[in-house]
């Protein structure tokens, strides 16, 4: 979910960050063996990269570690959904239960990057999130547009660099999680109304204006109103918006 996040940040930090993941992610593809050149290994081999590339130094092991605790929130949100009794209706456990897998596996590869540095999961706070299983999905939703929203925020720090192909692997797989919570729910796959809560989430969804261009104005394209010109594109949250909308559950 936070790839981006964590590739801005260490990009600030080192500006030699491309070439220095490049050189390493090669490096270990090359030991692994041609099997972990699949789109599947490669949030190990992106691990042992930053391993290998950065050897731990404190101010990258602060970004991570920052990373880290966004992903035991939701791996720990899943984790509790599935163990709480009679919450998550048999027909959707499957469904529910890869979404789990999927963000342990962030978990896993953020731990593997810090080794003995990463921090412990932290208490969380979810309130009434398993009460009922509908509050249940629109937690889920809220968490998955988050991340979603989170990485187009960070993409264009990572224009250029060879860690953005397995970002983007990674964020579209965040997205389709997204996707499936809202058909869950009855809504449609994509955010159709900028007035859904938690308010926070979906600030600036109500946009009609991309690249500089009113949408709403072409009248040569049949069907452009505002809400499809709302629906047709997805807006950024940035780096504090993200860090105000996680420090309610902590």
């Amino acid at each position: 979910m936070n790839l981006f996040n964590i590739f801005s940040d260490i990009e600030k930090l080192d500006g030699d960050v491309a070439e220095r993941v490049d050189y390493y992610t090669r490096r270990n593809l090359f030991k692994l063996g041609r099997k972990a050149a699949t789109v599947a290994a490669a949030p190990a081999v992106l691990a042992a990269s930053l391993n290998d590339a950065y050897a731990q130094t404190a101010t990258v092991a602060d970004v991570l570690n920052f990373a880290l605790t966004l992903e035991y929130l939701e791996d720990e949100f899943y984790r509790t959904g599935l163990a709480t009794a009679s919450l998550i209706p048999a027909g959707d456990q499957a469904v529910i239960a890869q979404i789990s897998k999927h963000e342990a596996a962030h978990v896993a590869l953020l731990k593997g990057a810090l080794g003995t540095a990463a921090v412990a999961k932290p208490a969380f706070r979810f309130g009434n999130a398993f009460s009922t299983y509908q509050i249940f999905l629109a937690s889920a939703n809220a968490f998955e547009d988050v991340g979603v929203r989170a990485y187009k925020g960070q993409a264009p720090s990572l224009l250029g660099q060879t860690v953005l192909t397995t970002a983007l692997q990674i964020h579209s797989v965040e997205a389709r999680h997204a996707a499936m919570i809202r058909r869950m729910r009855g809504l449609k796959g994509w955010i159709s109304d900028p007035a859904e809560a938690p308010a926070a989430v979906y600030a600036g969804e109500d946009n009609t204006t991309q690249a500089g261009v009113v949408l709403t104005s072409l009248s040569n394209v049949t069907g452009i109103d505002a809400a499809r010109s709302r629906e047709a594109f997805d807006e950024i949250l940035t780096k504090q918006a993200v860090l105000a909308i996680a420090a309610n559950y902590l």
